[in-house]
């Protein structure tokens, strides 16, 4: 990271500082920027992107690099052995109120709330002005007593850390571990993954998210660092 630079947000965050001290530590420079629909005055040196989904997309747009991060769909592939649910990715126009209660997300992100959606109508009323092709993710509703989120470069565990709830990590990472020899070949090399747990059912993924975008939910920066810099392609 030897006088690379990395570009996060211009406001204080305190997961955010603590990847700036790490990479400042490993040698790189920290710029925060305000106004990230602008190009920054630069040179013409590696950069790394860290920070919200609107920062860090546009500001690569601007930048002319390639973000990478798990496709919205990967989660409906994967077995439910993994997932402990059956997931499914439809249009808002194939919902039907059959399918409730049940827990639904935007494949867009933030383009409504995700959450778990007890009736048909409450999903319409919240859906009221979307396109009727935008599609969402659905599956069923399974407690969660835990959860954890680990860091991912090259099929690799960089760290892992409880978020919420006191289950045992040692469980998580071994669960873990065991879907990464089985992982499905289209992952990207640097990624997020969340797990949930609960007496019943074990651990079990809950979402994949970028490097480049997630919180650190009490992973240590010192070990992910790389990830999140392998998350920003510079071409």
């Amino acid at each position: 990271m030897k006088n690379e630079l990395l570009l996060i947000p211009d406001k204080a965050d305190i997961e955010r500082d603590a990847i700036a001290e790490t990479w400042r530590n490993n040698d790189g420079e920290v710029l925060r920027i305000g106004k990230f629909w602008e190009r920054p005055n630069i040179k013409t040196q590696r950069i790394t992107i860290y920070g919200n989904d609107t920062f860090s997309l546009v500001l690569a747009q601007v930048l002319d690099v390639k973000l990478i991060q798990p496709k919205d769909e990967i989660i409906s592939q994967i077995d439910i052995k993994w997932t402990k649910r059956k997931i499914q990715i439809v249009e808002i126009s194939a919902v039907q109120p059959t399918y409730f209660p049940t827990f639904i997300k935007p494949v867009n992100p933030k383009t409504f709330k995700a959450k778990v959606y007890n009736e048909y109508d409450e999903f319409l009323k919240e859906t009221e002005g979307i396109l009727p092709k935008e599609q969402i993710i659905h599956s069923n509703i399974i407690p969660i007593s835990s959860e954890a989120r680990a860091f991912i470069l090259n099929n690799k565990i960089l760290d892992i850390a409880l978020y919420e709830g006191t289950a045992k990590l040692t469980e998580a990472k071994q669960f873990l571990n065991e879907f990464l020899a089985n992982s499905p070949k289209n992952l990207p090399k640097s990624y997020v993954v969340d797990l949930g747990y609960n007496k019943q059912d074990d651990w079990f993924l809950l979402e994949f998210n970028s490097s480049w975008g997630s919180g650190l939910n009490s992973c240590n920066p010192d070990k992910v660092i790389k990830g999140i810099r392998e998350a920003t392609i510079n071409e």
